[in-house]
């Protein structure tokens, strides 16, 4: 992961939860299994494989690239595989049966939904320990651990902030989710976050679309809300235009559009500009592209997150396992652990730590 002089407190807290992590990882000892050749070092080479949900997502493209920088550092032998896009249960269904057929040790998976659940049991249940990374499972048993950020906190600092920004004024939202026919923790856990952070109630915090429509936020100041849509954009740009076209076409005067990542977010940009309107526009991720949409005022603020420490300190604790070390432990008081996020805005909200776009580009990810 990049590093930064960033003296926030937030930040300091951040390292130190990952050095503490790391260290942790380095001292532990335990068994479970061995490998088949020794590299230079004396250390067993320990097969891993890395499966994203696409190799086109700048997320999972920065993940990837982490991990392949890393695997020589650690004598690790790291397949790389994908979904060929989001929402392609079957491409990682494949790659967990070619890495339990390689005999690799592990696998650190983002995983596409309830869908793949199957194949990671099976993987487990032949010896290969499982690290989620980015995407908690549902139910979080699935895999022996997860590496994520906090996704219900980065929802409800969008949320939040938000809220503050609209200074009481009526909110008229257009929420931009990933899919509608899949139920993935990632995608309900930053939407439930973003309208609890807006003070707005909801129903199954497992579910989206289920919160009544209209109603009273009590985020911020206060105001009326409306709910004006759900849309899948499948998490990309494209989607997130036709997306935000659907919503415009329900009410066109949507002032606040939550985004379940930033390619989303640009291709809601884009539908509004082309439709002459303007809107809040929150959303999750941090890359080094969404940092400037930020910056240029296109985002108005996004949840940074971690996707090279998550693929470093994965990576770490399956070679460690593998050649005797302690397994890695959940963070206090969550069912995972938390990779840290920061909120990324150059329009501070009172009550909501933040950092500034020209900060959060010195630890940003991708190009």
């Amino acid at each position: 992961m990049p590093h930064s002089t960033l003296q926030t407190p937030t930040f300091r807290r951040t390292v130190a939860v990952t050095l503490a992590a790391a260290t942790a990882l380095a001292l532990g000892a335990c068994n479970r299994g061995g490998a088949d050749t020794t590299g230079g070092g004396g250390e067993a080479t320990v097969g891993i494989a890395l499966i994203t949900k696409d190799s086109s997502n700048p997320f999972f493209v920065a993940m990837q690239k982490g991990g392949r920088a890393d695997a020589a550092k650690n004598n690790v032998k790291l397949t790389v595989a994908s979904g060929k896009k989001e929402g392609d249960d079957q491409g990682q269904i494949d790659a967990i049966e070619q890495s339990i057929a390689r005999g690799d040790k592990g696998i650190l998976i983002t995983p596409m939904s309830t869908g793949v659940n199957a194949a990671i049991k099976k993987a487990r249940d032949a010896g290969l320990f499982v690290i989620a990374l980015d995407t908690p499972p549902d139910p979080p048993s699935t895999v022996d651990i997860t590496f994520a950020t906090n996704n219900r906190n980065a929802g409800k600092l969008d949320g939040q902030w938000a809220a503050a920004q609209l200074d009481g004024k009526p909110a008229v939202i257009a929420l931009l989710d990933l899919f509608d026919d899949k139920i993935v923790s990632v995608d309900y856990n930053r939407d439930q976050g973003f309208l609890e952070g807006m003070g707005i109630d909801v129903a199954d915090g497992k579910k989206n679309g289920d919160e009544a429509k209209t109603g009273k936020y009590t985020g911020g100041k206060g105001g009326d809300y409306t709910i004006v849509c759900n849309e899948a954009g499948e998490g990309a740009e494209d989607g997130g235009r036709s997306a935000m076209e659907k919503c415009l076409a329900k009410n066109p005067n949507i002032n606040l559009v939550y985004t379940i990542n930033e390619p989303t977010a640009v291709g809601a940009n884009a539908a509004l500009k082309a439709a002459g309107k303007t809107a809040l526009i929150v959303s999750v991720d941090g890359g080094c592209a969404g940092v400037s949409s930020v910056k240029s005022g296109v985002i108005g603020a996004t949840a940074q997150q971690y996707p090279l420490k998550m693929a470093t300190l994965g990576m770490e604790a399956i070679a460690k396992i593998a050649r005797g070390g302690e397994k890695p432990q959940v963070s206090p008081g969550l069912d995972f652990f938390d990779t840290g996020v920061a909120l990324v805005t150059d329009k501070k909200a009172d009550g909501v730590e933040s950092i500034t776009s020209d900060e959060g580009s010195k630890i940003c990810w991708g190009n």
